[in-house]
């Protein structure tokens, strides 16, 4: 093979490969020997196949086999001799070499991981703001559990459904008068004012009455997942079975007795320590992402286009999925920040992951096997299937062990950081974290989610080939499977950089049984 360089501007380097038709041959040659054993043919022996014959047969999907495999071995050889660190898969062109007895010509694009610049991480000067749990807040704590125990109960008689209530109801849904796939069902349940079914459903039923039969004119959301729905008008025909009302129990003993407890008091407790560790996890989320400031100040240097690029994609997958017209609307005008937070967290990751590496840095094979047993278990019954899955998969098993790196690199320079503690309220302690939060406003539309940053090792491909997806029956919800170069997070979802919107709640459905 013979390598000649064709491009070298900032972070993106050229080749073109030549592998000679000879060393082609030889790779065929070699192929028909090893099937030729276990070619069978009418009128010859078992393994007595003359290789001509082979060859004729064969020949063309071997000698593919074997250019796609010499290719292959001759990048990986460019990239060792190089000393070049792709930060996505390669393009590899072939230029010529599909006929017989041709060189295999191939230009190969890719750009390398930039050299990170070093940083001071020593005495970092940071402020960390703390925040005690109030009597309010156990108030509130309590209020919401008690909430989420509440209890339906039939309505007096003639009590109209109001927000709050539940509707027992069976439907027949149309479009253009015709019944549709999954449009029909009966003693369906649905809590008024909750938002799971389509615009002007929930609306439509309230002030019915137990055996009141109404016909509900509606329109699918034009991303409704079923296409033959998305964008129709529909009519419902609804009969209410029944309507009930919350009950909410009190907040007393009793309430601690249902729940397995010996007293109020106890519950009070446990519910504090809960507060404490959401109001920690805030302190938290302040601190490291004036850590990140701090760090995105110190350095400047070049990334890759195409991670960034990678980055952005996702983050507008997540703002856009789901999203109405004029959410959409809203965030293209604001395309231009998205994508200054997408160059920002990949500079970022890539320093976090050279500060992690050179500082020596790791996640241990006793915490790589909780990451892993932490995942399996939301897979019951697959268990074996998903630690087989992250034990054949490179690429998936280091996306899985990244946002603990980070959080091991954060630990790391927060020890090594001068920290200055303050109480504040919670309320200020919220404001603070809001007022560094630079997502663009259209994000908030949908509520803020939590961001990731980018470097290697992250699961992305970096001149790697693709893991496979697990051949065995699929999860309800797969083991995380990493995608094409770039497109899934790089080291962590740990909330403290530019928060990118959280994807989007699913698409409203329609009252499907």
């Amino acid at each position: 093979m013979s390598a000649t360089q064709t491009l070298n501007e900032g972070l993106k380097r050229g080749y073109s490969l030549t592998i000679e038709a000879g060393a082609i041959a030889a790779r065929v040659d070699k192929a028909i020997a090893e099937v030729a054993p276990k070619v069978r043919m009418p009128g010859f022996r078992p393994g007595k196949v003359p290789g001509n014959l082979i060859r004729r047969m064969h020949g063309p999907s071997l000698r593919a086999e074997a250019v796609q495999e010499a290719v292959g071995e001759a990048v990986q050889k460019l990239l060792a001799d190089e000393g070049l660190r792709p930060a996505m898969q390669p393009s590899v062109d072939l230029v010529s070499g599909a006929a017989e007895h041709e060189d295999v010509k191939v230009e190969v694009a890719l750009e390398v991981l930039p050299t990170v610049p070093e940083v001071s991480v020593d005495g970092i000067e940071l402020e960390r703001l703390t925040t005690e749990v109030t009597d309010a807040d156990l108030d509130s704590a309590l209020a919401k559990l008690a909430e989420q125990q509440k209890t339906f109960v039939d309505a007096p008689e003639g009590h109209a459904a109001a927000t709050g209530d539940l509707v027992v109801m069976d439907y027949v849904g149309t479009v253009d008068g015709v019944a549709f796939e999954g449009g029909t069902g009966t003693d369906m349940e649905v809590e008024l004012g909750s938002g799971r079914l389509i615009p002007g459903f929930e609306e439509g039923l309230a002030g019915a009455a137990v055996g009141e039969a109404r016909t509900l004119s509606v329109t699918f959301p034009g991303d409704y997942p079923a296409a033959n729905l998305a964008g129709q008008p529909a009519q419902f025909a609804v009969t209410v079975k029944a309507v009930r009302v919350a009950e909410v129990p009190a907040i007393d003993e009793t309430l601690a007795t249902n729940l397995g407890l010996d007293s109020l008091e106890k519950l009070r407790e446990i519910l504090k320590d809960q507060v404490e560790s959401e109001l920690n996890g805030l302190t938290r989320t302040y601190l490291k992402r004036k850590l990140l400031d701090h760090l995105a100040a110190l350095a400047s240097f070049e990334v890759p286009p195409s991670m960034v690029e990678a980055e952005f994609e996702q983050i507008w997958k997540q703002v856009t999925a789901d999203a109405s017209e004029a959410d959409r609307v809203a965030a293209e005008a604001e395309r231009a920040d998205y994508a200054r937070i997408a160059e920002r967290r990949v500079r970022l990751g890539l320093l976090l992951s050279d500060i992690g590496q050179k500082n020596g840095i790791a996640i241990s094979g006793a915490e790589m096997n909780r990451l892993v047993a932490q995942e399996a278990a939301r897979y019951p019954g697959q268990e074996r299937e998903v630690q087989k899955y992250f034990a054949e998969n490179a690429a998936a098993a280091a996306q899985l062990r990244a946002p603990l790196f980070e959080e091991k690199v954060v630990d790391f320079l927060l020890g090594k950081a001068a920290i200055t503690d303050r109480v504040v309220a919670r309320a200020d302690l919220e404001a603070a974290i809001e007022s560094e939060d630079e997502t663009p406003h259209a994000a908030h539309a949908h509520g803020a989610g939590e961001p990731h940053v980018h470097g290697p090792g992250c699961g992305h491909d970096h001149g790697e080939p693709e893991a496979a997806a697990p051949e065995a029956a699929a999860p309800a919800k797969k083991p995380r499977k990493p995608k094409a170069a770039g497109t899934e997070q790089a080291m962590a979802d740990a909330g403290t950089e530019e928060p990118t919107p959280a994807r989007k709640p699913r698409a409203k459905k329609a009252p499907a049984a």
